[in-house]
């Protein structure tokens, strides 16, 4: 029978991203099996920035939309589960202003209505439902949670599940198994899947993504300069400046408590002074590591478990890793390698990195700081160290498929992941598996009985 098909929209904070995901029809409940079928990068910014415009979300989104027509065989279209998940970008704006929210989830619904697929709703997700479906998605698409044996029965595998590690544009998401006691009930998880619990930790930072991050860093870097019309920038590469007004930094609930009482639309020149020492000590001040009401915390008073076992980090985590890896040529196994890699961003030239890499202009001034950032949140946030972070592959795909919560919203939604262990028929695979190695054996007890009457022919004509 042809393939089903499932479309999801992620909508993030800085972008949206259209993905459409494939499986065999035939087979009920499988794993494994779910892959990625094409994806689609909306142009122009993500759907929150649209607050003064809402229609204007809706119709950013009708290009990929028209290539899911296409991907998607058209007497498939009816059946075809179409979903949109907005992440902290829109969680932001509900804080900022509700109505504005409402507003561009309800004219992106509308645009997504009028498609022939099955469209089954446009939400905010929270963030512990961001963390928790990228650490499923990981996991399924690893074969970590059960397998196909290669007679078509089911394997629970005796692997761990991984951890999952997400870095967008205005939350970052930390998610793994644990066996010690989650001491805030609001970053436990309990989860059955396939006929097994799981006892996940998971918690989602906002306003600790990376655009967020570079605003939260401005405004420090302007607070401590009084908000002079020239500021020094240590997270900036030597010879790069930019003019920004104070609206573009405080037009966010993560840096409106620094708001001064300037006139908004007041410009201030940002220089680049490129000094990493500075820069990490500025970065650091953008956590808090002195308040802790449990046992154990990672930052801003916010318990955590002891990191365990394997990690996948993904989204920014491995663009930023992918940067100093294959632009800089730095290696990164041991939290000294990004420590030292940071500061080497830190300390190269505007035009040393233009010329390096021209097609990241936009991007290329912030990776210093996003560097600086990451080293600081997996070392002195998260408790990564010499024996644990070597554990953490920097990765964006599995196969062909895109990690992130989007695959794992989808197997949820459609429960295509039962909380039961799915019972132990063998699937069509195994009949065809039958009769292969029948046909196998067959074959080969024809050959050997060939064989052996052309050597009896051969030794009586000798004869």
């Amino acid at each position: 029978p042809p393939p089903q098909y499932g479309i999801v929209l992620d909508a993030g904070s800085s972008h949206t991203a259209m993905f459409v995901y494939k499986w065999p029809a035939d087979k009920e409940n499988d794993t494994g099996v779910v892959s990625e079928h094409s994806m689609c990068d909306v142009e122009g910014p993500g759907i929150s920035s649209y607050s003064s415009n809402p229609p204007a979300a809706g119709t950013s989104l009708v290009h990929c939309l028209n290539q899911a027509l296409r991907d998607v065989p058209k007497e498939k279209h009816a059946g075809t589960p179409l979903y949109l998940g907005a992440t902290a970008g829109m969680r932001l704006l509900n804080i900022a202003n509700l109505q504005a929210s409402d507003a561009v989830l309800s004219t992106v619904a509308a645009t997504l209505k009028t498609y022939p697929f099955d469209f089954r709703g446009a939400k905010i997700l929270s963030g512990e439902e961001e963390g928790v479906f990228g650490w499923v998605t990981a996991n399924y698409l690893l074969e970590n949670f059960i397998k196909r044996g290669w007679l078509g029965e089911w394997i629970q595998p005796q692997k761990k599940t991984l951890g999952a590690m997400d870095f967008g544009g205005a939350s970052t998401q930390i998610t793994f198994e644990t066996r010690d006691a989650i001491e805030d009930p609001r970053n436990e998880v309990m989860l059955k899947l396939y006929g097994q619990v799981y006892k996940v930790y998971t918690h989602s930072f906002l306003c600790y993504g990376r655009d967020q991050v570079i605003k939260r860093l401005l405004s420090k870097l302007l607070q401590a300069e009084s908000y002079q019309a020239i500021v020094p920038h240590p997270c900036w590469p030597t010879g790069y400046q930019k003019s920004l007004s104070l609206s573009s930094i405080y037009d966010s609930p993560c840096t409106e408590k620094e708001r001064p009482s300037l006139a908004l639309n007041t410009t201030i020149t940002v220089v680049g002074t490129g000094n990493g020492s500075l820069c990490a000590l500025h970065v650091s001040k953008l956590f808090d590591f002195t308040t802790c009401s449990f046992s154990r915390c990672s930052f801003d008073g916010i318990f955590q478990p002891e990191v365990s076992g394997n990690f996948i980090a993904f989204s920014a985590f491995f663009y930023t890793v992918d940067f100093i890896q294959t632009v800089m040529g730095r290696p990164v196994h041991l939290p000294n390698d990004l420590k030292d890699a940071a500061k080497t961003i830190c300390a190269t030239s505007w035009s040393e990195l233009l010329q390096k890499s021209p097609k990241l202009e936009k991007r290329l001034p912030d990776y210093c700081a996003v560097s600086t950032f990451i080293y600081l949140l997996t070392t002195k946030g998260y408790n990564f160290n010499n024996h644990s972070f070597p554990n953490i592959a920097f990765q964006k795909k599995v196969g062909e498929t895109s990690i992130g919560w989007a695959l794992g919203y989808m197997l949820n939604l459609t429960n295509m992941i039962p909380a039961e262990k799915p019972s132990s028929h063998k699937s069509m695979l195994y009949n065809y598996w039958v009769i292969l190695i029948l046909l196998f054996v067959v074959t080969t007890l024809t050959s050997l009985a060939t064989a052996v009457c052309l050597l009896r022919r051969s030794k009586s004509s000798a004869i």
